[in-house]
């Protein structure tokens, strides 16, 4: 098998022979036909529906409905039968050639005198006798039904609990062919009338019907196995009746049922047995009001010589199918556009070559587009293929349109496009190969996004650099040349370290969608914005610093525990973190033989000023004003000061980032903000001991930053107490160290 194997991919290629593969998986997947498939499929034909629904014509079907007016007018369902006779009497006067009921009467009427006197409490015997002496409205109705053609109702189900009644004579069926119950739908019980109404109706129709999975009426059966015997539809039935026929047929093969055989209209249908419904939308047309009826107020031209379906359209009465081309209509509608469909011969077919014809059709295409693709290329093929998928499409179409046929154009044109997307894949991932080669050689000196690009443009490996707004942050390790000295026995336990703390960092930053500019000892150097698009870098760069922080402080509470069970003494490591946003060059900086992807300007500049000045102010992270403006209503910021540092003649307003939107919708954060601001109020205007008195509340207050923060300038005023500013003193504080 493997030399098999390998012999073909030989002679095809690995792309082919894939492709090919993948062919005769899908045409195995279309001969098993699961659900989604043919819900797919379905799909495809209800749209054709939609766009072309047939056209109403006025043929002799008629509703007669329980409409919300009849309801108004006649009173809440199910009506006296007396009323049902009187609808029945004019029917017959108007002319109605038969009736079919698309209910069902189970039980006694529960307002005939025998039945309703029971209902009442504390009559005597008399008066229950003189009652059940009275007319019964059952009665009443079966005389109207005996006068006239009609057919009752009746429902399959599962779980009807019904009365033991007498066997009624059913509907005789001739089967033309071999056994067909095996292939028809199937019900365990049958809800039938009350015997009183059966024996006065010369036919009997179920109405119930079998939705698709999806809960569709696309197909209705026309015959089905109750209680295993052989019953018609209600419209079957009807047909039946009014055409004066004694029986209906099944006709049917060895592959299942091919046509029900009814008034001399021989009704193509599935293997089951059910009538592909072409539908036309919900018409008014076809109803008349069961109150107008019963009052006599009608139209006798939608009556006379019509077949009559008594049905409901009520909301309350919960009658109401999904169909292709209405997501509401009444289920007795469903079985009057039957009727109509076999009366005008406009039934939707799908014959029994369909499997084959497009089986076929997604042969073709598929072997097609396997064969020219690594010839011609993806684009022509695309074209090509495009052409023969928009001729089938075309083709099943007309089939529909034209002759009512439905053929699937889906699953074709997405076995064809299946085979053409893995041929285009298998190319694309050779390409990846190549690209991955060249992250492979860079991904250890470049930042990741910087060598996607790379890999994607390789001509864009050259010097040179673009004006661009980034932020860019420095975070250094406190006291680290201490702390290395620790290990100068122990190189190979610095190294270590240094890899334990740089990776949970370098990894905050690039969570937050950072690229890492270099690493210097045990600082880090990182920016957003570029090589990628970012426009909420402020704010990425923001929560990677506290994402560092958090890490960095985890890391300590377990080197902690390590020193502690090792007898070892203990060296915290802290960081301290400047960020600034700015315009800077961004691109390829250094020479034709060896170059950084790095950015330069003046606020790279200012964010490593900003990380040094962390040690003066006894904080962990400073942001610049640029990066504040867009981040302050997000995180728990406090104005630190203004400052004029080393190598810039400006100042700048530099803030202190504390924590995220929870701490800074805290109330211990807002009472402390608002304490420092006030606190920066009195130093710029010098009311030193006013300043000072702030400092003392917030050190007392707490020892976290804003305390340390109130330290350092505790320390400046006490020092300006002593040697005041100059006159001019502006509240710039100059930093004299980097």
């Amino acid at each position: 098998m493997k030399q098999l194997i390998r012999k073909l991919n030989s002679v095809f290629g690995v792309a082919r022979l894939s492709a090919f593969v993948l062919l005769i998986v899908l045409l195995g997947v279309r001969l098993l036909d699961p659900f989604v498939v043919e819900l797919v499929r379905l799909k495809t034909f209800d749209f054709y529906q939609v766009l072309k629904p047939r056209v109403y014509e006025d043929v002799p079907v008629t509703i007669v409905d329980i409409d919300e007016k009849s309801l108004a007018q006649l009173g809440q369902w199910p009506w006296a039968r007396t009323t049902m006779a009187d609808i029945l009497n004019n029917i017959a006067q108007a002319g109605g050639i038969a009736v079919a009921f698309d209910v069902v009467f189970a039980e006694p009427d529960r307002l005939s005198p025998d039945q309703y006197g029971k209902t009442i409490r504390g009559l005597s015997d008399a008066a229950l006798g003189e009652l059940a002496a009275l007319p019964s409205t059952d009665k009443a109705m079966s005389d109207a039904m005996r006068r006239m053609r009609v057919v009752v109702g009746q429902a399959g189900g599962v779980d009807f609990i019904t009365a033991d009644r007498p066997e009624q004579p059913q509907t005789p069926v001739a089967l033309l062919g071999p056994d067909p119950t095996a292939f028809m739908f199937e019900y365990p019980k049958l809800l039938r009338n009350i015997p009183l109404l059966e024996d006065a109706a010369i036919g009997k129709g179920l109405f119930s019907i079998y939705p698709d999975p999806d809960g569709i009426v696309r197909r209705a059966a026309l015959t089905v196995v109750v209680e295993g015997k052989v019953h018609p539809a209600l419209s079957v039935e009807l047909l039946r009746v009014a055409t004066g026929q004694n029986a209906f047929a099944v006709k049917s093969n060895e592959a299942g049922i091919s046509a029900v055989v009814v008034g001399g209209v021989e009704v193509p249908t599935d293997r089951n047995g059910r009538i592909w419904v072409h539908y036309t939308p919900s018409n008014p047309q076809r109803y008349v009001s069961a109150a107008d009826v019963a009052n006599g107020t009608f139209d006798t031209s939608r009556i006379r010589n019509h077949l009559i379906l008594f049905g409901t359209s009520a909301t309350g009465l919960l009658d109401l199918k999904a169909t292709p081309v209405n997501p509401a209509m009444p289920g007795v509608e469903v079985h009057a556009q039957i009727l109509e469909n076999i009366l005008s011969q406009s039934f939707l077919t799908r014959p029994n070559y369909a499997l084959g014809a497009e089986l076929v059709a997604t042969t073709v295409l598929s072997l097609l587009t396997l064969l020219l693709v690594p010839i011609l290329g993806a684009l022509p093929v695309l074209v090509f293929g495009f052409v023969l998928a928009a001729s089938w499409a075309a083709g099943s179409w007309y089939f529909f349109s034209s002759e009512q046929l439905l053929l699937d154009a889906g699953y074709p044109l997405f076995a064809s496009l299946s085979v053409y997307i893995l041929l285009v894949f298998i190319n694309y991932r050779r390409e990846e190969i190549q690209r991955q080669e060249i992250r492979s050689a860079f991904s250890q000196y470049l930042a990741p996004d910087y060598v996607e690009q790379i890999a994607r443009n390789p001509e864009n490996l050259t010097l040179g650099g673009a004006r661009r707004r980034t932020t860019v942050l420095f975070s250094d390790v406190r006291n680290f040349t201490n702390i290395s000295e620790s290990f100068a026995k122990n190189p190979q336990g610095l190294t270590s370290l240094m890899n334990r703390f740089l990776t949970p960092l370098s990894n905050g930053i690039m969570e937050k969608r950072g690229t890492i500019d270099k690493y210097m000892g045990d600082a880090i150097m990182a920016f957003w914005n570029a090589p990628l698009d970012d426009d909420s870098q402020e704010i990425h760069a923001c929560e990677a610093a506290l994402v560092m922080v958090n890490r960095m402080r985890a890391l300590n509470e377990e080197r902690m525990r390590e020193a502690r069970a090792d007898g070892q003494e203990f060296f915290p490591l802290n960081i301290g973190v400047g960020i600034n946003t700015g315009d800077c060059v961004v691109g390829n900086m250094g020479s034709e033989f060896r170059f950084d992807y790095s950015v330069l300007g003046d606020s790279v500049n200012l964010a490593s000023r900003l990380e040094g000045q962390t040690k003066t102010y006894g904080v962990t992270i400073l942001i610049g004003n640029s990066t504040a403006e867009r981040v302050s209503d997000l995180f728990a910021l406090v104005e630190a000061d203004l400052i004029r540092v080393k190598g810039k003649q400006e100042p700048e307003r530099i803030f202190c980032l504390l924590g995220d939107v929870d701490m800074a919708l805290s109330r211990t954060f807002a009472a402390g903000k608002a304490s420092f601001e006030d606190m920066l109020r009195h130093y710029r205007s010098q009311d030193w001991d006013a300043a000072l008195a702030r400092c003392r509340e917030i050190s007392e207050a707490g020892d976290g930053e804003l305390a340390r923060l109130a330290a350092t300038f505790r320390a400046r005023i006490e020092n300006f107490k002593k040697t005041p500013p100059p006159a001019n003193w502006d509240g710039v504080y100059v930093a004299e160290t980097k």
